[in-house]
């Protein structure tokens, strides 16, 4: 090295980084160096997932997609029936919405519907030799299944995978089978407890509308508020229309109206003409024979006087007799309209009842016929439920049936391989760190600048030409160095050896026209007028570069700076 042209230049200090920021050209340099450790370690990662991917056995997939809900035909009375009636859609488990789907998808990823094929498939491993002793339904649900609802839609998407291919579609068939036995077997479940729950309550309210009933014909009975007909089917015993409280207001109504026509009466007086008109008014006075009389006299009477003055024998004997019919006709009047009044008041007496009796009885009948109309409608309901049992639902329906994959899903080899070797880089990266950190050698420039006194004078670096070696070291001897006026240098190299620097040395030697001395020994150097230390990146320690602050402080000889050596690789 000692006849190897060297190029130099002149460096400005640098700021080194703060404690809190990383150098990345450091760290970029660190993994330069030690590329063998990383690569080393890159190649046995991938060496290794490469011998583990041709070790694995091969994973296939299946999949199928089904739909989870049945199609209802239009206008159907059960879906009109669970529409009107929230509750018993809730009793059969017919609600919808995405909470009822999220619910369907946990009770179908459940063992109530896919631990007999867990069972079945754990009997087949077992008979191929597999051990499955620490087999579990969960991780077989976890590791083999993949059970996912298609977003916004009623689509269940489910595949399965497994090493054996032959078992895939036998057992993606099964579970199709199972999920659409669970939907025909909800369904019937729901339907059946409806109707169990409207069993009882017909039973219920078929009790407690007969006894409403008894009760509000005992409650009529007792009051004489009315009669009831047997043409009922529990106890041949219904309500008739009789209205008591119209039959009071008719009553006192018909009594106002025949006290009038008795003042009306009175108030005629002993007029013969006003009492015979009035009773005319009446239709069943009007209908009888004393009116024909008195017309026929009334015709008489105009006969007569035509002919005869009224002092004539004949016409007042006629007159008198017509008189006499008029006085009968007035009692006959009176007479009938007491008769009437007497009956209105009969009936008013009849129609009277104690005070709250009907409004008790109407209490009586509104429950009699709400508990008839819940009856009803609970038998209809009941009716229409059996109609639906009876039936025969498509269950879910599947869109795609079962389908194996082309290729396996497992072990993917490309990934498998990226994988490895991406682990390799970072594991060799992280172990050329943690030598590059143990060697303890120093190759930062910063961490030389902080290591060693002085400042740092010069780069140099190897390269073909030595022209501007020579240039900087002349602006050294005239610069720097000539402060310490003509006596020797010492030229003291730091991890260095001797021979490899003789080149330079003489070279400065040239450059400052006096003695150079070369030499790591401290003691010689110190009867040099000044020292000059030169280094190169990882020539040296830290613990050495401290002993060497340490030792030339001890020395007491000042210190001009520093070169530094760099290779021709670095730039």
């Amino acid at each position: 090295m000692s006849t190897t042209p060297l190029q130099s230049q002149v460096v400005m200090p640098a700021q080194a980084p703060a404690d809190d920021e990383i150098d990345l050209g450091q760290l970029a340099a660190t993994l330069k160096r030690r590329w063998r450790l990383i690569g080393a370690a890159a190649g046995g990662t991938l060496a290794l997932s490469g011998i583990v991917t041709l070790l694995q056995k091969p994973v296939w997939e299946g999949e199928f997609q089904i739909v989870l809900a049945q199609k209802e035909s239009p206008g159907s009375g059960a879906q009109a029936l669970l529409q009107s009636n929230p509750g018993l859609a809730n009793l059969i488990g017919a609600k919808g919405g995405e909470n009822q789907l999220e619910t369907e998808v946990k009770i179908l990823e459940s063992p109530s519907v896919l631990k007999p094929i867990f069972d079945e498939v754990k009997s087949l491993k077992a008979k191929s030799g597999e051990d499955v002793s620490n087999w579990l339904y969960s991780d077989w649900l976890e590791s083999n299944l993949e059970i996912k609802l298609e977003k916004g839609t009623s689509v269940l998407n489910l595949s399965y995978r497994d090493t054996d291919k032959p078992l895939v579609i036998p057992t993606l068939e099964k579970i199709s089978k199972a999920y659409q036995a669970y939907s025909g077997r909800d369904r019937e479940r729901g339907i059946q407890q409806a109707i169990r729950y409207l069993d009882q309550q017909i039973e219920t309210y078929r009790s407690q509308s007969l006894a409403s009933l008894r009760r509000a014909q005992q409650f009529a009975i007792e009051q004489d508020l009315t009669a009831l007909k047997g043409d009922g089917e529990n106890d041949k015993e219904i309500r008739n229309s009789f209205n008591i409280e119209a039959i009071r207001v008719e009553a006192a109504n018909r009594i106002r109206n025949i006290d009038q026509q008795l003042k009306q009466l009175r108030a005629l007086g002993t007029d013969p003409e006003a009492v015979m008109f009035r009773g005319l008014v009446i239709p069943e006075l009007a209908t009888k024979g004393i009116y024909q009389s008195l017309d026929e006299m009334d015709t008489q009477l105009a006969i007569l006087r035509s002919k005869f003055t009224d002092g004539d024998e004949t016409i007042r004997r006629l007159v008198e007799r017509r008189r006499l019919l008029i006085g009968v006709l007035k009692r006959q009047t009176y007479g009938y309209l007491l008769a009437q009044r007497t009956d209105a008041q009969a009936k008013l007496a009849a129609a009277e009842r104690p005070k709250g009796v009907l409004i008790r009885y109407r209490e009586l009948v509104r429950e009699s016929a709400r508990d008839e109309a819940t009856l009803t409608r609970l038998e209809n309901e009941r009716q229409v439920l059996a109609l639906e049992q009876a039936r025969k639902q498509d269950p879910w329906e599947l869109i795609s049936k079962p389908t194996l994959l082309d290729k396996p899903v497992s072990p993917k080899k490309s990934r498998n391989l990226a994988l490895g070797l991406l682990a390799g880089l970072v594991l060799g990266s992280g172990a050329a760190l943690v030598v590059e950190r143990r060697s303890g050698k120093v190759f930062a420039i910063d961490d030389l600048r902080s290591a060693l006194p002085g400042d740092l004078l010069a780069e140099l670096e190897e390269c073909s030409g030595a022209a501007s070696v020579q240039a900087v070291l002349q602006l050294l001897a005239s610069g720097p160095l000539a402060a310490s006026g003509s006596g020797s240098l010492a030229l003291i190299p730091v991890g260095l050896e001797q021979a490899a620097i003789e080149g330079l040395r003489q070279a400065l030697e040239t450059a400052c026209q006096r003695p150079v001395l070369c030499s790591t020994d401290l003691v010689a150097c110190r009867s040099c007028a000044t020292q000059l230390l030169i280094t190169t990146p990882g020539a040296a320690t830290r613990v050495q570069l401290a002993e060497l602050r340490q030792q030339l402080r001890l020395q007491g000889t000042p210190i001009a700076g520093w070169l530094l050596l760099k290779p021709a690789s670095e730039g």
